[in-house]
């Protein structure tokens, strides 16, 4: 509920680089922003739920995912993320593969519709049919991610907190949207969503390996080899994991709906 995202920013330190309470409200200004739209997701969710009951194990994916996207954009990552890539990593990895599917198995919509009153729909009824085609999703959240691991795009993010805060909701967006159209792709359109998500393993692999691999440092010109190799690691391997499970979940779905159709045609 709100309440938890008030609570995690008032025990947030001031210290953090990108944090709510250090410099003047105009230079924090796209923070405050950020913290305004989830707690407004946040309390839209909680009225809605009253009118329509999520179905079971909706709401816990929903507040996890919450709980995760504040800790990831008020917690100390920001800081950290300003000499180091590999807490960098961290906080983008929490976006794309934690608070995205979170986010999509939860399914919000019904509740935020219903605490909207039908309001709303000529938003999220293009974003709707956009995720009906789970291969260009997962073309979009390449772009996304391959655009700003890009050197240029990486250090202005970090310079500048109006881009580091649209590099984040690039993120999540097309994260939200490739897992969405994935894990609630249609039985005809299940081999475009595990092509989506293979594809989506391998380049993020490719990126994590020439990451780990690389013989100098490709960001913060005074960075630590080791420190951008650590990087690459956080996004290949567990990136990788969770990519898998999505494949693999997918595949069980489809295999459990084939196994249910052939017998009720042997009866």
């Amino acid at each position: 509920m709100p309440l938890t995202l008030i609570i995690l920013l008032g025990i947030a330190p001031s210290a953090y680089g990108h944090g709510l309470l250090e410099g003047h409200l105009t230079e924090r200004l796209p923070i405050w922003g950020c913290a305004v739209l989830l707690a407004a997701m946040w309390g839209l969710y909680y009225i809605g739920q009253r009118r329509v009951p999520p179905h079971r194990g909706e709401a816990l994916w929903f507040h996890a995912g919450m709980v995760v996207a504040a800790l990831a954009t008020f917690g100390p990552f920001d800081g950290w993320a300003e000499t180091s890539t590999a807490m960098h990593m961290v906080q983008h990895m929490l976006y794309m593969i934690i608070v995205a599917p979170l986010w999509a198995l939860a399914r919000p919509l019904p509740q935020w519709q219903a605490a909207l009153r039908g309001r709303g729909r000529r938003v999220w009824h293009p974003i709707l049919k956009a995720g009906r085609y789970p291969t260009a999703a997962a073309l979009l959240h390449a772009l996304a991610i391959w655009g700003w691991h890009a050197p240029k795009p990486y250090q202005l993010a970090l310079d500048n907190l109006w881009w580091h805060v649209t590099e984040h909701i690039c993120f999540l967006f097309t994260g939200w949207l490739l897992w969405w159209s994935c894990l609630h792709a249609s039985h005809a359109r299940v081999p475009q969503a595990l092509l989506a998500l293979l594809l989506t393993l391998m380049h993020t692999g490719l990126l994590g390996a020439l990451l780990t691999f690389s013989t100098q440092t490709l960001y913060h010109e005074s960075g630590d080899l080791s420190d951008q190799q650590l990087a690459g690691l956080i996004m290949w391997v567990p990136g990788s994991l969770a990519y898998m499970l999505g494949l693999g979940w997918i595949a069980w779905r489809w295999l459990s709906r084939q196994w249910r159709r052939t017998s009720e045609r042997a009866t």
